[in-house]
């Protein structure tokens, strides 16, 4: 006892020497990184809106000759900035607004979503970036007396046409005469009630008569960017999830920027077919159809908590460029991550984009029982509950049902070690020599077959359950389907729960008290509590793991998850209240007689058989023992 409570002393003081440790050493490198974020922020906000903050004089300048020399005669900006038009096209579910400034998108504003906000007050629709940030640039060169002029469609202001309407689309048309020729940026928005098609706008861009004055270019650059807001609760939650995402030409994965509190990028070295700027629940992706975007440069930079804004993204690319080409077909997805909507979307050939892959679902084998198992089901009881709460609750039981076999044969596992402990005993007593523990390992082995008791029966089906385990984590916070819903006192399912918000931030915590993650802690505290005193009984190498198992483990959750999605908490309460169910009544309904006897009916039908794991051992053990032989030959 006294080694025991050494020990744990002793890992108290190291965890908390560790914690104190990281607690300081993160609050000097936050201190130092502040200044560098604000820095890197400032700069590139005033970059992302350059092209509506600059005067047009001052932008005009911006457009440098490749030589020196007077300025083009080529199209100039307008003189005077109140003749920059903007428009505004709808559909069912969003609204775009454009600008003849650069012939872009400037804003897109989602019909169906709500910026988060308490439940009374949740009246915000969704914009999915900043219009003051906006920018889209493609860059030409023209050929003028012995040089090479660039073009920035950014900086020029276009032409508006009148919007068509053809049936269930509308068709927006900005034109910029050059010379004998034009640019024409063209836009298709529909209206077919179906999400894959509704949320893609068509972008194409035209090359009329511009071959004879195109300088010697083998490609056009092709520049985006904009600034994402805080849409969600939480902005360390949303910041986690939100990334730039791209996708290599007929790959089945897709590669992201990862995780960063601060700035971010990379230079591509392969071609990508899109690129998506992805938020927590939404994303803004810019899909080439008939081009790929060649060895693109991509990065983003991390807003400042409180900012009310998340990230800025930015994307610099290009597309090839020959004297026939005469037109770049794009798409522009503007939407939620959704991914019955996401996993529709494909390229010309009609062949699948992958994009439903930019919802994080885990590795292989959780994503697997995610996207074929875990989402049909939830959008199955979708259509016919309206509570997600109740949904919740539904897919815990069914979950449960399926996986009651593994945890039905890990408590009777568990069970048969509690009855043979006297006999385990009786061995420990007999062999108590280190040099006799191969011979005490062997005659237990005897005793599990004998038994019909697996080494690996306790813990094999817990393993088998992780991959269900680890789903259900990602599932929650990346499912949409949650944002917005109500339950009990939870007015967003993908956000925390807060009952209580503190007056301060408690380290590894958080500044607010999410009452599911506490009822979570609670059972799992109790359920851990009554699974040691079971094992703990059956196996005495558990009672120096008491600490870890009944007190650490649930306090680290409390901490982990306080800032999780309170839907994500909720379905681990559930699980753990059906677990200590289903726990209970099988100790009920099967009591030490009944499995002595099971045990003693099974020794019969064996009949001293050895099983392939014993066999195994046994092998091992005589390879073991004859090479000590040798070595004491030697000696």
């Amino acid at each position: 006892m006294k080694e025991n409570k050494s020990t744990i002393i002793g890992f108290v003081l190291m965890t908390l020497v560790f914690v104190g440790y990281m607690f300081y050493a993160n609050y000097q490198a936050q201190k130092q990184q502040e200044a560098q974020m604000a820095a890197q922020v400032e700069q590139l906000a005033e970059q992302a809106s350059q092209a509506l903050d600059t005067p047009t004089e001052q932008k005009a300048e911006a457009e440098i000759t490749k030589t020196e020399g007077k300025k083009s005669d080529a199209p100039k900006l307008v003189s005077d900035a109140e003749k920059v038009e903007e428009v505004v096209v709808e559909n069912d579910v969003m609204q775009i607004r454009f600008s003849t400034l650069g012939a872009q998108i400037i804003d897109v504003t989602l019909k169906d979503y709500t910026k988060y906000a308490p439940k009374e007050e949740r009246n915000e629709l969704v914009h999915l970036f900043a219009p003051e940030s906006a920018y889209f640039n493609m860059s030409y060169y023209l050929k003028e007396n012995m040089r090479n002029v660039e073009v920035a469609t950014a900086y020029r202001n276009f032409e508006l046409l009148p919007v068509e309407s053809l049936g269930d689309k509308k068709v927006v048309t900005m034109r910029l005469p050059v010379g004998e020729g034009s640019i024409e940026h063209i836009y298709t928005i529909y209206n077919e009630q179906k999400p894959e098609r509704d949320y893609l706008v068509d972008f194409e861009v035209r090359l009329n008569n511009l071959a004879p004055m195109m300088a010697n270019q083998k490609s056009i650059a092709v520049e985006w960017r904009n600034r994402t807001y805080q849409n969600e609760r939480s902005f360390k939650n949303e910041n986690t999830y939100t990334t730039l995402v791209y996708h290599y030409p007929g790959e089945g994965d897709v590669e992201d920027l990862g995780i960063s509190e601060s700035t971010k990028e990379d230079d591509i070295a392969a071609s990508v077919d899109w690129v998506s700027f992805k938020q927590q629940f939404f994303s803004s992706a810019l899909i080439g159809r008939s081009v790929v975007l060649r060895q693109p440069q991509v990065s983003f930079a991390t807003a400042e908590p409180k900012s009310g804004y998340i990230k800025d993204f930015a994307m610099s690319s290009s597309v090839d460029y020959t004297p026939q080409t005469t037109q770049y077909d794009f798409s522009f997805y503007l939407g939620p991550n959704k991914f019955s909507v996401l996993k529709k979307l494909t390229d010309k050939n009609g062949e699948s984009l992958e994009m439903e892959r930019i919802i994080p679902l885990g590795w292989v084998f959780s994503t697997f029982i995610s996207r074929w198992v875990v989402i049909p089901v939830f959008d199955f009881l979708q259509k016919y509950i309206a509570s997600f709460g109740l949904i919740i609750l539904i897919l815990t039981i069914l979950v449960k049902l399926v996986i009651f076999p593994l945890t039905y044969k890990s408590y009777l596992s568990t069970a048969k070690m509690r009855v043979i402990k006297p006999e385990i005993d009786a061995l420990n007593a007999k062999y108590p020599r280190q040099e006799d523990a191969m011979k005490k390992q062997q005659e237990m082995m005897a005793l599990y077959n004998k038994a019909g008791i697996s080494p690996m029966g306790g813990c094999l089906p817990m393993l088998i359950q992780m991959p269900i385990l680890i789903a259900m984590f990602r599932f929650f916070p990346a499912s949409i389907e949650l944002r917005g819903k109500s339950f009990l006192w939870s007015d967003d399912l993908s956000s925390y729960d807060s009952i209580l918000d503190l007056p301060f931030n408690i380290p590894f915590y958080g500044d607010h008290i999410s009452l599911f993650c506490l009822l979570m802690t609670i059972v799992m505290f109790v359920y851990s509590y009554i699974n040691y005193q079971q094992q703990g009984a059956a196996q005495p190498q558990m009672a120096g793991m008491k600490f870890m198992t009944v007190y650490m483990m649930p306090a680290m959750m409390l901490f982990w998850f306080n800032d999780y999605a309170s839907g994500l908490c909720y379905y681990y309460l559930l699980s753990n209240l059906f677990t200590i169910l289903q726990t209970t009544i099988i100790r009920f309904t099967l009591n030490d007689d009944k499995i002595r006897a099971k045990m003693n009916s099974h020794a019969k039908n064996t009949k001293g058989k050895k099983s392939r794991f014993q066999q195994r051992y046994e092998e091992l053990v005589k390879q073991a023992e004859a090479q000590q032989a040798q070595q004491s030959k030697r000696k």
